[in-house]
């Protein structure tokens, strides 16, 4: 199976979505004296999600854009 342009954006956006998530986490963590030392590993995970979503982002750049299917069309 060869791997799509649209394959490549979800998995962009789901790395972003991850990446976003760690984000908030980092943040609240950040704001509570007990959590601060979670801070530099959600920091961390999320730095490396942000670059998965950047290389999906960059990989589906590149792909060609998926032709629609046709239904009841013989080729």
């Amino acid at each position: 199976m060869d791997f799509t342009r649209e394959q490549a954006l979800n998995e962009a956006r789901i790395a972003a979505s991850r990446a976003e998530n760690l984000a908030r986490y980092a943040e609240s963590a950040a704001h509570n004296f007990d959590n601060r030392p979670q801070v530099p590993m959600f920091a961390a995970a999320g730095a490396v999600w942000a670059d998965t979503a950047r290389a999906y982002a960059a990989l589906a750049a590149v792909l060609p854009e998926t032709a629609p299917e046709t239904e009841g069309t013989d080729v």
